[in-house]
């Protein structure tokens, strides 16, 4: 064989086998690949997306949890205010009930007193009134009537 016929007889089936190859099987596997560059080129898309979509969300909820953290700091300075106020009015009714039970008491032990100055007054006069039946019916004598105001003296 000659080399020349046998190079050209390669030659015609490299081509032809280049020829079926490109018109036959480029194709399909460009179109698997560009198929596989897209789907993976839109994975990459929707990822960024999903990660665009995950940081406004991260945003929204740390203006959401900031808000949430203000509304409740100014609830409890409002809450202290509000035990503050509800101590204060505690302390003013305690104040008042004080100042009530001692002018209670005051006057409790105003009309004790009287009571005891009343009880005193009777017993006095219900003695004077003794020793002057007893003076009264004994003969006018300065040494009896000593004894008799001393015998009173004592009881009282």
């Amino acid at each position: 064989m000659n080399l020349n016929a046998t190079m050209l007889v390669q030659f015609v089936v490299f081509f032809i086998l280049a020829g079926f190859t490109m018109k036959f099987v480029w194709p399909p596997l460009m179109k698997a690949l560009d198929e596989r560059a897209k789907k993976i080129a839109d994975g990459l898309a929707a990822a960024d997306k999903g990660k665009q979509e995950l940081a406004e969300a991260n945003k929204r909820v740390e203006a959401e949890l900031a808000k949430s953290r203000a509304e409740n700091q100014t609830r409890m300075a409002e809450a202290e205010k509000q035990g503050l106020m509800v101590i204060e009015d505690a302390k003013k009714q305690a104040e008042t009930e004080k100042a009530r039970i001692l002018a209670e008491a005051k006057a409790e032990a105003e009309q004790e007193m009287q009571r005891a100055r009343e009880s005193l007054r009777d017993q006095v006069a219900s003695l004077a009134v003794k020793g002057a039946e007893q003076i009264l019916k004994r003969e006018i004598n300065a040494g009896v009537h000593a004894d008799l105001l001393s015998q009173l003296k004592t009881q009282l």
